[in-house]
């Protein structure tokens, strides 16, 4: 069964009241999560059952509010770095009850990631796509144990597989998610799987050190 089937047998099921603001959301500048992105999300975060979650690019915090409905027993850090968006998210967060678990910074999150010390069992990574290679080195850091990375937008339109033709303007950022692409795919500590699902998704489990390494092949 290939990912899309996979999907499809996954219950996905949203509060109606967020299913809408979702759906108002995709015709603005900052669209919520796809879907079938947001559907894999949930049947990772299922699956892991994280207790402690951070989320670079809040945006409204529609992503997270699905995260934290999911997860009962998880609390949020959220990073983002647009006032505007930044309390869009706390009045959502705040209106579906789980404003007690979330930590929401107003901040960049190249300057908030070094100072944090908490070990999260699932990264969201979801800001500057630019910016994702230089945030690896302490999002490993960051990951517990056989926690996941789940990198959205990692294939851009077709342009980072090379499917798409690169406009010129965007050659220095697909360039920048190809560089963060290969760092997590030869990264022994990490098995990565690249999943053509939405705009694309790298998604990083760092393995346990003190388990023996799995001959599984990486693709």
């Amino acid at each position: 069964m290939n990912v899309m089937g996979f999907l499809k047998t996954v219950p996905f099921r949203l509060d109606e009241r967020l299913a809408s603001l979702r759906e108002q959301a995709k015709g603005r500048r900052d669209p919520a999560t796809e879907d079938e992105t947001l559907a894999l999300l949930l049947a990772v975060a299922r699956m892991r059952a994280p207790r402690r979650i951070l989320e670079i690019g809040t945006a409204e915090g529609l992503s997270s509010t699905a995260l934290l409905l999911e997860c009962k027993d998880a609390r949020l850090t959220t990073v983002e770095t647009e006032e505007s968006l930044w309390r869009s998210a706390r009045e959502n967060f705040t209106a579906f009850g789980v404003a007690d678990r979330v930590n929401a910074l107003l901040s960049d999150a190249g300057d908030v990631l070094a100072a944090l010390e908490d070990r999260f069992d699932l990264i969201f990574l979801d800001g500057p796509k630019a910016q994702y290679i230089h945030y690896l080195p302490d999002l490993k850091r960051l990951l517990a144990p056989r926690g996941v990375l789940f990198a959205d937008d990692v294939l851009l339109y077709g342009w980072v597989s090379g499917r798409e033709p690169v406009p010129p303007k965007r050659r220095s950022i697909v360039e920048r998610l190809r560089e963060y692409l290969r760092a997590v795919r030869e990264d022994p500590d990490f098995l990565t799987s690249i999943i053509e699902v939405g705009e694309g998704v790298a998604i990083s489990v760092l393995r346990d050190r003190n388990e023996e390494p799995c001959d599984i092949p990486k693709r």
